[in-house]
């Protein structure tokens, strides 16, 4: 096994760092997107967002060269 490239590593915590970190940019009551709060659109929005982060991790990793067998 591999180490994953640190780019991948990037792509994968955006959606954690996104989540987790940023409550203080939208943590507001008076914002409606589409007659939802907005706190709920954010949370919500990061579903598909994270599944286009793993996709890209996924092909970035699977472009990847295999590693040669050790020689006996």
């Amino acid at each position: 096994m591999r180490r994953p490239l640190l780019r991948s590593l990037f792509l994968a915590a955006i959606p954690f760092v996104g989540m987790c970190f940023s409550v203080a940019l939208w943590d507001r009551v008076d914002p409606m997107v589409l007659g939802l709060p907005f706190n709920l659109v954010w949370i919500t929005s990061w579903i598909p967002l994270t599944s286009l982060c793993i996709w890209l991790v996924h092909r970035i990793e699977s472009r990847r060269p295999p590693i040669a067998a050790p020689k006996p």
